[in-house]
């Protein structure tokens, strides 16, 4: 408990810095005022609209009115939709999430066997092979995974709808295309960390006793490699909810990753800001629960 109040109070200054960030956003993006406004406004218009919007105000001021805004949960409405840009972002995120928890249990089904398979026949044509496809996967960009996915589970053999999220099964194929890499780099990961078990003498201790193999591996060698599996987990899925713009895209996936992009193209800072801020908060409470989660399974690791 002590540990986690004492990283509930490092947020504090986490989202602080975070918020100037955002915040400076739309300074770098450009005059918000211009992008809204028509080429053929008058400086009067421009006038009214950058005092309605408070950018008259100095830079200081306007971030403080920003983080008080943040504060009760306000990030500005939506120049496009014109919305609240939070709803916006809410209504979608939850379809990024699914899919994303999808990409995560695909990547897990996957790398977990190959690893353990891998680190078990070891120096073996079996280990070459995995190593070889894990290495291939990760170099495979997730926009070309998907147009093949398409091509040929949609087009060649029309068994998987490819846009939308109606029904279970348009989560096969994009939540397939989103896991497939980060599966590859968990598959060498689980092999390496089984590797390094496998070699401890109470292992080697178990088999001597004459447990069985299958005992062996799944009772004293993989549950010894799960912390490095859970660092990667709890890394990556905040990454998976980031990475998921392309294939959203490809997909026609209605979640923050199409938003995102529209957001950007048509310059809508506030949407924009929107969805980074729910990202990083996202990112910031994975940690926290990778770390929790390290002292679940091993009950060695003091948080001093």
């Amino acid at each position: 408990m002590g540990y986690l109040k004492r990283s509930m109070l490092q947020i504090i200054p986490s989202l602080l810095i975070l918020t100037l960030i955002i915040f400076a956003l739309v300074y770098v993006a450009g005059d918000p005022v211009s992008q809204m406004l028509p080429e053929n406004a008058t400086a009067e218009d421009r006038a009214i609209l950058s005092e309605s919007l408070g950018l008259d105000q100095p830079f200081h001021i306007q971030y403080f009115q920003y983080v008080g805004d943040l504060i009760r949960g306000d990030f500005g409405m939506s120049y496009q939709y014109q919305e609240p840009a939070l709803e916006l972002v809410t209504e979608r995120l939850t379809a990024t999430i699914a899919l994303s928890l999808m990409a995560m249990l695909v990547a897990i089904f996957i790398s977990i066997p190959l690893g353990i398979l891998a680190a078990i026949k070891r120096n073996t044509i079996i280990d070459f092979l995995v190593s070889g496809v894990s290495v291939v996967g990760k170099a495979m960009p997730n926009f070309w995974i998907g147009i093949m996915l398409i091509l040929f589970f949609a087009v060649t053999l029309p068994i998987f709808p490819v846009s939308g999220a109606d029904t279970p099964l348009h989560f096969i194929l994009p939540s397939i295309t989103l896991g497939v890499a980060l599966a590859a780099e968990m598959t060498r990961l689980v092999r390496a960390s089984v590797l390094e078990v496998i070699e401890q003498e109470y292992v080697q201790t178990a088999r001597s006793k004459g447990q069985k193999e299958s005992i062996v591996i799944g009772k004293h060698v993989f549950l010894n490699s799960l912390i490095p599996i859970v660092t990667i987990i709890g890394l990556q899925f905040p990454q998976l909810i980031g990475g998921a713009i392309v294939v959203e895209t490809v997909f026609a996936w209605p979640g923050i990753g199409r938003l995102l992009l529209t957001a950007i193209e048509t310059s809508d800072m506030a949407v924009v800001q929107a969805i980074v801020f729910v990202i990083a908060i996202i990112t910031i409470l994975a940690n926290m629960l990778t770390d929790i989660i390290y002292r679940v399974l091993d009950p060695k690791i003091k948080y001093n």
